[in-house]
C-alpha cells in the first residue's frame, strides 16, 4: 500500500514537472515574499548558512535549493520524483549557481550518518505515509548541532479542509496534512525545537480567490498563487496578519492555523 502512495506521488509530480516555466521561478520571492511566512520564519532561525552543506528534501522545482546556493550553502536537491529534480537543475543553471541532484526517498535516505548541517523540507511530509519515519532519517543523517527544518500544512481548520476537497485536480488523493502534535514527537528527537503557525485571519485571501476573483482552485494553485502575485497582495497581507499575531496568543488557536514551520537542532 505505502509503495503505491509514493508512485502516485512520483506519478503526479513527473507529469507537474513537466507543465513548469522555470523562466517564470523567482526565487526570492519563496523567501522574502510578505506572503512567505514560514519561509521567513526559518530563515530568522538558521543565521548564516555559508559553506553548510545542506540538503533540500522533497526539493520540487528547486526554488529553495537555488536559494540557499546563492547565500552560500552547498545544496543538495533530493525529490522522490526525477522530474522535478531535472528541474531544479535547470533552474539552478539559469540562475547561474550549482546545486548536486538526486532522487531519494525521505523515509529512507541514500546518506549517511551525520552528513549534513541543514535539512530543510517544504511541504513534504503530508505527502509521507508515515511523516515520523521521515522526521527520524532527519535526525539520522543531520551533523550534531546540525538544524531540521520544515513547513506543512496542519489538518484543523475547517475553511482549509473545505479548499482540499474542492481542489482534487491539485493536490494528490493520499496526502494528509499533519496534526499540530508533530511537534511533540519532534521534541522527543531534537534537543531543541521552536515552532510557529501561520494564516488565520490572512486566509481569507484565499476566500477573496474563490469567492470574489472567482479564480478555479483546480486551474491555478493557490498557494502558488500568493507567492507570484505577493505585491499586490501585500497591502491585505499585512493588515490581516496583525490579527494573526493576536489570534495567536489565544488558548489552542495555533492548530487552526494553515501551515506550521518547524526548526529543530539535533
Amino acid at each position: 500500500m505505502r509503495d503505491d502512495i509514493f508512485a502516485k506521488e512520483q506519478r503526479f509530480h513527473d507529469e507537474w514537472a513537466s507543465t513548469i516555466d522555470v523562466e517564470g521561478i523567482q526565487v526570492r520571492d519563496y523567501f522574502e515574499a510578505c506572503t512567505a511566512p514560514e519561509n521567513r520564519f526559518i530563515l530568522n532561525h538558521l543565521g548564516d548558512i555559508r559553506g553548510k552543506l545542506l540538503l533540500d528534501l522533497g526539493c520540487g522545482a528547486g526554488e529553495n535549493s537555488v536559494y540557499f546556493a546563492k547565500k552560500g550553502a552547498k545544496c543538495i536537491a533530493a525529490d522522490y520524483s526525477p522530474g522535478m529534480v531535472e528541474v531544479a537543475l535547470k533552474l539552478a543553471e539559469m540562475n547561474e549557481v550549482k546545486i548536486q541532484g538526486r532522487t531519494m526517498n525521505a523515509i529512507a535516505l541514500d546518506c549517511p550518518d551525520n552528513t549534513f548541517d541543514i535539512i530543510y523540507a517544504s511541504n513534504l511530509l503530508h505527502h509521507i505515509p508515515n511523516p515520523r519515519a521521515a522526521i527520524r532519517e532527519m535526525h539520522r543523517v543531520l551533523k550534531p548541532g546540525g538544524k531540521a527544518c520544515f513547513w506543512d500544512p496542519l489538518r484543523h481548520n475547517p475553511v482549509i479542509n473545505v479548499y482540499r476537497r474542492i481542489a482534487t485536480k491539485v493536490r494528490t488523493e493520499d496526502e494528509t496534512p499533519l496534526d499540530i502534535n508533530i511537534v511533540d514527537f519532534v521534541r522527543s528527537h531534537f534537543s531543541k525545537t521552536t515552532y510557529d503557525t501561520f494564516w488565520l485571519a490572512t486566509l481569507w485571501i484565499f476566500l477573496r480567490f474563490y469567492l470574489i476573483e472567482k479564480i478555479d482552485p483546480n486551474k491555478e494553485r493557490y498557494w502558488k498563487k500568493i507567492i507570484i502575485e505577493h505585491q499586490r497582495l501585500a497591502p491585505e497581507y499585512q493588515r490581516l496578519e496583525k490579527f494573526d499575531v493576536l489570534l495567536k496568543k489565544l488558548p489552542l488557536t495555533k492548530r487552526f492555523a494553515w501551515n506550521i514551520a518547524v526548526v529543530a537542532t539535533k
